[in-house]
């Protein structure tokens, strides 16, 4: 069983990860400073975070579980704020990557 720590970590990393996708797009290629330099301290912070947790979680899981964490977050994030489609595969394959990363979670503890 891993600790509390490394799942928050790990968590908090996959939570940063769509944060720095939008950031970079609200950058406007770079274009916005302001932006563009909270893109660059959230791309350093995401994996950051992920390297403390993997101090405790296997590499394939914690990689697996924050990639998938940042790309659901940035479907919703997409679907959310810039009205971006989505139809019944895309929930279907979104799901699946749900389904791995609490299947890889649950498998690693």
């Amino acid at each position: 069983m891993f600790g509390v720590e490394a799942y928050f970590w790990l968590i908090l990393g996959g939570v940063l990860e769509p944060l720095w996708v939008l950031a970079m797009k609200k950058s406007d290629n770079f274009k916005n400073r302001l932006w563009a330099a909270l893109a660059i301290i959230l791309i350093v912070a995401s994996p950051a975070c992920l390297a403390l947790a993997m101090k405790e979680i296997p590499v394939g899981t914690a990689y697996a579980v924050w990639t998938g964490i940042g790309a659901v977050g940035t479907v919703v994030l997409g679907v959310t704020l810039y009205k971006e489609k989505v139809n019944w595969r895309g929930i279907l394959f979104i799901s699946l990557i749900i389904i791995g990363a609490v299947g890889l979670g649950l498998g690693a503890s």
